[in-house]
């Protein structure tokens, strides 16, 4: 199951009390935003108006569609989420029985599933050695370092990170290996400054193949979301409360995304 970690719970509380919500709408909602992998969002929340989408950079949808109020506060809401989960260690995989933080073992090795941002997914390739250790995903570019406990996320732009070696000399210096050769740390942009972050302690190891079995929340893949989206404009169409330009342009945008 995914607890809140202290970072995140102080994020929360933070949203929560600047758009007046409960703490509780905050974290659903930032749930829901991390299944949609960052850019979109299903949910169902009494508090922000029933059931809903959202779409980073497209349309916003609320139970009443007529609250274009509501449908600001959405969306100023699920950005500012967006980009917390991108930069932070919101939440943690905890053990369904002990709420103790897991160890998911993998082809890559061991890791613990809590210390990169749960939005990212789980890393393509990844390593460690003494007090260092990274995690790369090449479907949002993104390589997370973590050295003694301090966190730094990088922009990995068209490099597809295979490896690493450590560079000989004063100080710690990491060199990865890419498909088009050596990549210097130094020459990819930092998106996160170093953060502390604090060591977790494997406990409880499981096979990489058996984590979905342990989620509770339903799931929604990107592509469910756009086809439901696809549908509620046909809707929205089919009433006279959109135009068929304007619903033939976002069908195509978001056919787009599929």
């Amino acid at each position: 199951m995914k607890a809140l970690t202290t970072e995140g719970q102080q994020s929360v509380n933070v949203v929560a009390a600047k758009y007046s919500l409960a703490p509780a709408t905050v974290e659903s909602l930032l749930k829901a935003i991390i299944q949609g992998n960052g850019t979109m969002a299903q949910f169902n929340i009494p508090e922000l108006g029933g059931s809903g989408q959202w779409m980073k950079g497209g349309m916003t949808m609320v139970g009443d569609m007529f609250n274009n109020s509501l449908k600001s506060k959405v969306d100023y809401i699920c950005n500012e989420l967006s980009e917390l989960a991108a930069t932070k260690v919101l939440f943690e995989e905890t053990d369904d029985m002990t709420g103790r933080e897991r160890t998911v073992t993998g082809e890559t090795g061991s890791y613990s599933a809590s210390w990169w941002p749960s939005v990212f997914g789980n890393p393509t390739s990844s390593g460690s050695q003494n007090n260092f250790r990274y995690a790369y995903f090449a479907p949002v570019r993104r390589l997370v370092i973590e050295e003694n406990g301090k966190r730094s996320i990088y922009d990995t732009k068209h490099h597809q990170i295979s490896g690493i070696s450590q560079q000989q000399g004063s100080g710690n210096s990491y060199r990865f290996t890419s498909q088009d050769g050596p990549v210097d740390i130094d020459s990819l942009q930092l998106i996160s400054e170093p953060g502390e972050h604090r060591q977790p302690t494997p406990e409880i190891a499981y096979d990489v193949t058996s984590t979905a079995d342990l989620r509770s929340e339903p799931t929604h893949s990107p592509q469910d979301i756009i086809i439901a989206t696809i549908e509620k404009l046909n809707v929205l169409f089919e009433k006279g409360q959109i135009t068929e330009e304007e619903f033939k342009a976002k069908k195509k945008e978001l056919l787009e995304r599929l």
